[in-house]
């Protein structure tokens, strides 16, 4: 215990002397706050939004689908949409029936409301039945956010600790580290709790300012969020030191690090959802780790899902965790060959 640390204590202070990344840690969430406060700072306008339970062939004879200013989305489950009609995501949802139409409003939403008033006045002649919907409204800036977080814990996972090891391995400091009586397996678990700490305590001040800032819609349980950042920290972490356990090159590091993040930048609904994307690509997402992190994080903030609904996104986490591990440890290597 007294190896691990001393190997901790080692990592955090030669963060801490570096002052280049210490003050790049504390002036990026800057950054990121400051950027959201002010990408986020106007009101959402845009035109009303309809949904509709089925297929847009079965609503030819709806006028208000047919107007230049309602934009019609198609659900396939109900439930998803009924959801959204809560959280002000959609203004009004349809769904036909044997003897008419019935129609799903949020009485909370003036969009929802106007879009209603249109419904009447232009689908009078058809028979109508209203139901109604309470929620809280989730703006851009509360959907997008877990995705913002997640990726700046990516980065900071994966470089964190894949970078830092290569470098380690090319300068001599693991063959060094070899000589002593440090074993391979506390040398990376030093190096992973120090970084653990590093990103759950930047990703949390991330969180609070824009939260402060921007009063984030949060159903969830903060402890429950804080579970899944561990969760995939962890998975990232790992994942780094795959790359980490035998790479000698940063170039080559910092090559094979950017092919694993960019895709998972552009897949794991970061910045737009992939619920109407084919399925193949939906199975391709659910491959990366950051995946899981976002709708995770996304479900306990925006839907107050608890454990359970999300438990299979945390076992994703730590059987990627388990398998990348594992895979790490058997592929490092204190020198280069």
């Amino acid at each position: 215990m007294d190896k691990f640390w001393a190997l901790f204590k080692a990592r955090n202070m030669e963060f801490y002397r570096d002052k280049a990344a210490l003050s790049w840690a504390f002036i990026f969430p800057l950054l990121i706050i400051v950027g959201c406060a002010l990408a986020f700072s106007n009101p959402d306008q845009t035109v009303l939004r309809l949904g509709i339970v089925g297929t847009a062939d079965n609503y030819q004879d709806l006028s208000l689908a047919q107007q230049p200013y309602v934009e019609a989305t198609e659900y396939q489950s109900k439930p998803r949409a009924l959801e959204q009609i809560q959280h002000h995501q959609i203004d009004l949802l349809v769904e036909r029936e044997f003897d008419g139409l019935r129609y799903w409003v949020n009485p909370e939403s003036s969009a929802g409301l106007a879009a209603r008033q249109l419904l009447l006045s232009l689908d009078s002649n058809k028979q109508l039945a209203e139901e109604q919907l309470t929620g809280q409204a989730v703006r851009y800036v509360d959907w997008v956010m877990p995705g913002v977080l997640a990726m700046n814990m990516m980065f900071a996972a994966l470089f964190g600790i894949g970078y830092v090891i290569v470098r380690y391995r090319q300068n001599g400091v693991l063959k060094r580290f070899q000589a002593t009586p440090v074993s391979a397996l506390q040398f990376i678990v030093a190096q992973m709790a120090s970084r653990l700490m590093i990103v759950v305590v930047v990703n949390s001040l991330i969180f609070i300012g824009c939260d402060y800032f921007l009063n984030l819609l949060m159903l969830g349980s903060y402890s429950l969020l804080l579970l899944i950042v561990l969760a995939g920290s962890l998975s990232l972490l790992a994942l780094g030191l795959v790359i980490a356990s035998r790479t000698a090159s940063e170039e080559l590091a910092g090559g094979l690090l950017n092919t694993l993040t960019w895709p998972m930048m552009f897949f794991s609904e970061i910045w737009f959802s992939l619920e109407n994307a084919p399925g193949w690509m939906q199975g391709f997402a659910n491959l990366m780790p950051l995946t899981h992190v976002v709708k995770a994080a996304r479900a306990v903030m925006i839907e107050g899902a608890g454990l359970a609904a999300i438990a299979h996104h945390l076992a994703a986490l730590l059987i990627t965790t388990a398998l990348c591990l594992l895979l790490a440890a058997r592929l490092f290597r204190w020198q280069r060959e």
